[in-house]
């Protein structure tokens, strides 16, 4: 990370965005943050109960489930539980994923 100068977000005054999925919703508020050749993209996310997402996706991301239960399945057959509390990290191009939120979900990513 570089060019950051310290700053605080107000996630709540971070204009939401609705993403729909294969089923359900996601709400993003999303920052970006360093120069725009390297931005760090830093995201609050909201996933509607029932939410089953529409992609399999190959972007790294570091994630913090702070509500509600994330399934996260790998391309080769493994599923993982993220419960409040719990993160997961993986790579650019690294494994494959896709997740849903059967009673919904919040969390946060940085990307």
């Amino acid at each position: 990370m570089s060019e950051i100068p310290f700053g605080t977000v107000d996630w709540s005054s971070v204009e939401p965005v609705r993403h729909p999925g294969e089923k359900g919703e996601a709400i993003w508020r999303t920052r970006f943050f360093g120069p725009a050749e390297n931005a760090i993209r830093v995201r609050m996310v909201e996933y509607s109960a029932g939410y089953v997402s529409d992609h399999w996706c190959s972007k790294g991301h570091v994630l913090l489930c702070l509500e509600g239960e994330l399934e996260t399945m790998l391309e080769d057959g493994r599923a993982f539980t993220l419960r409040p509390g719990m993160s997961y990290q993986v790579a650019d191009q690294a494994e494959a994923h896709r997740s849903q939120a059967p009673r919904g979900a919040k969390l946060f990513i940085v990307d």
